[in-house]
């Protein structure tokens, strides 16, 4: 279930919403699937005036999207269960639960689940066009398996280039 609530702010005479997501539910009741996990948004640009968008995702195997660059956003990593490898630029890391990561925009970067079953929170500041490209690649992944040709074209119409393909493990 999903709450909106409209309070005044009395210092910017503004409407301000607070978004309530429960447990296991996307904020609009459509998670997405596509890299073999499913993407649960929380937090929407929609809802933030662009400002911020947050995806928890489950990932049910190894791997993760191709090495690209964000333009416009920093992208912050959250592990809540198994373990990732991420790439930022020519350093790597490894992460397990309670770690978390900060990639900055303009920096090319990838992620790959190295556990059976991985839980990851991924931040997207500003929110960009993130959840656009994400609904396009699982529309796209529910027909087959999306190339990495697939990837670039998607991403580039969204401000991400795709640099190289995913993280080898």
């Amino acid at each position: 279930m999903t709450d909106i609530v409209g309070v005044t702010s009395n210092a910017t005479d503004r409407a301000v919403k607070a978004v309530r997501v429960d447990a296991q539910t996307d904020r609009y009741g459509n998670s997405l699937n596509f890299l073999n996990g499913e993407f649960i948004c929380k937090v929407s640009g929609q809802d933030t005036r662009g400002g911020l968008c947050i995806y928890d995702t489950v990932r049910t195997a190894r791997g993760g999207p191709p090495v690209h660059i964000h333009h416009e956003q920093d992208e912050w990593f959250y592990v809540r269960e198994g373990e990732f490898v991420v790439q930022i630029g020519d350093q790597r890391f490894h992460l397990t639960t309670g770690d978390s990561l900060l990639a900055p925009r303009k920096i090319p970067h990838a992620f790959a689940n190295v556990s059976e079953t991985g839980k990851l929170i991924v931040a997207f500041q500003p929110a960009g066009s993130i959840e656009r490209l994400f609904s396009e690649i699982a529309a796209l992944s529910r027909l087959r398996i999306p190339t990495l040709e697939d990837w670039q074209n998607v991403s580039c119409r969204n401000g991400i280039d795709i640099v190289a393909p995913p993280l080898t493990l």
